[in-house]
């Protein structure tokens, strides 16, 4: 452990101890998703099942609630459910990335880790900090367990990138093809556009430039971050998070996006050619940054930031008063189907289900049954039949409401939701709704995942309603979810 290191663990040391007794106080700190132990997390990193374990590795500011110095937290799992704490995995010690350990991901050869992350460096001056005054360095990290570090290096540089880009190029993400590899970086150029570089390598710490992935489209926005590139069922398929797209009625209404194109990679020109237009992954209020991996049984899973940035002054989160800020989504199985990005509950949250309680009602007007009230759940609705309009009444003041005659599935929220107000998905039919409901945030899967809402809200205690109106014929069937150690 070099002096900077020590440094930081011992501050780390020193103020989290207060933090700690700030979390657990909040009544709003998560009962099933995965949270900070203090402080602020954001994007997931590295994420990985290496000999049996899954890990967990995150953006991660222990003793800063805002934001600040950047470092790579770590938890690890068994089985995607319950999730242990470690020790920081990265810190902020190096020349090359001495303002922040920021996002990157993990390969696995040989039956070692490999993790490639952005290592942030900014210069003191009058800078913009896009176009001069940074360093987004590449850095190599080769682990044998996952929790201790063999070596470190540095792989990439401005020096390294091509003419034309600015200096933001960050979040690695590493494939495989035959006997190459090839790295993929999210890119704004110099004149505010999106793009996507590639490099290949033959031994991962020897990289040559391949040119650019996709397509310039300057309705992407003006950076694109967080690249994933994978096959499923035998499609290829491209995931970024945009930056700067224009919003429309039922599109883009967060201020950042994520989503996907579906096309096909070709190897030869390192160029992926998209098939179609750009789709969402998530149209609720609080989704950015997903990252995907294989695990050993063959699925590909996809955990998500729970977030965003640059929400302020539109929405907030008031657990900062108790010392941690933002969770992470549920894991999240994709599975390619009729054309379309399905996204999965696991079947291993069942374990947390604790007593059914299931209901046929026929909705007319307005329709409550106290016995389904709730704070913490999993709700699974089945439409029968549906005439004109819909809607579930969650906790304190959140709808959830279907309006068939113009085709518009809306999410609400009042002042529980701390700024967050209204979204709109365009949706043909409703068959299904499927509720996380945890004590501070809201996962929606419609249509068997179809379609997938998210959003951080605020509910006072004891605001455990579940409601419905409109007029409809429908099965219930709700669980209460507990984990053994809460």
């Amino acid at each position: 452990m070099n002096p900077l290191q020590q440094e930081l663990q011992r501050a780390i040391l020193t103020e989290q101890h207060d933090l700690r007794n700030l979390v657990v106080q909040d009544f709003w700190r998560q009962a099933f998703h995965e949270m900070p132990p203090t402080g602020w997390l954001n994007d997931p990193n590295g994420l990985c099942q290496f000999n049996g374990v899954y890990h967990l590795y995150y953006q991660f500011s222990p003793i800063d609630v805002a934001g600040g110095l950047k470092y790579w937290g770590h938890k690890t799992s068994k089985d995607l459910v319950y999730f242990q704490d470690e020790e920081v995995f990265l810190y902020p010690d190096q020349p090359f990335d001495l303002h922040g350990v920021y996002s990157g991901s993990a390969f696995i050869k040989d039956n070692e880790l490999h993790f490639f992350y952005t290592g942030n460096v900014k210069l003191e001056g009058d800078y913009d900090y896009i176009n001069s005054g940074r360093e987004q360095n590449t850095i190599h990290v080769v682990s044998k367990d996952g929790f201790t570090i063999t070596s470190r290096k540095q792989v990439l540089g401005m020096a390294d990138y091509p003419p034309g880009f600015s200096q933001h190029i960050r979040d690695p993400k590493i494939v495989q093809y035959k006997d190459s590899f090839y790295m993929i970086l999210g890119a704004r150029t110099r004149s505010d556009q999106g793009d996507l570089l590639v490099y290949s390598s033959t031994d991962l710490s020897e990289w040559n430039y391949q040119g650019t992935l996709l397509e310039s489209n300057p309705s992407l926005g003006y950076m694109w971050e967080c690249p994933d590139l994978f096959t499923l069922n035998g499609q290829d398929i491209l995931i970024i998070s945009p930056q700067g797209m224009e919003a429309e009625v039922d599109k883009y209404q967060n201020v950042y996006q994520s989503g996907y194109f579906l096309g096909e990679m070709d190897w030869q020109w390192c160029r992926f050619k998209q098939s179609g237009h750009f789709q969402e992954l998530d149209y609720g209020f609080d989704f950015y940054a997903p990252q995907t991996f294989e695990d050993e049984q063959g699925r590909r899973m996809m955990i998500a930031w729970m977030g965003l940035p640059d929400i302020e002054p539109n929405y907030s989160n008031p657990t900062v008063a108790f010392g941690w800020q933002h969770t992470m989504t549920l894991p999240r199985e994709l599975v390619f189907l009729n054309g379309k990005l399905y996204q999965k509950p696991l079947p291993a949250y069942q374990q947390l289900r604790r007593e059914l309680i299931t209901r046929h009602l026929t909705v007319n007007g307005e329709c409550n049954d106290q016995q389904l009230f709730g704070e913490v759940y999993e709700l699974s609705i089945n439409i029968e039949q549906l005439t004109s309009f819909f809607a579930v009444h969650l906790r304190e003041d959140t709808e959830i409401s279907f309006h068939a005659t113009n085709g518009q599935l809306c999410l609400s929220h009042g002042e529980s939701g701390y700024g967050r107000t209204l979204r709109r998905l365009a949706l043909e039919q409703l068959d299904s709704l499927t509720i996380f409901s945890d004590r501070s945030s809201l996962e929606v899967f419609i249509n068997e995942g179809e379609y997938v809402l998210t959003s951080r809200f605020y509910p006072k205690p004891g605001k455990d309603r579940i409601s419905f109106s409109g007029e409809a014929s429908i099965n219930i069937c709700k669980w209460d979810l507990i984990k053994a150690d809460n």
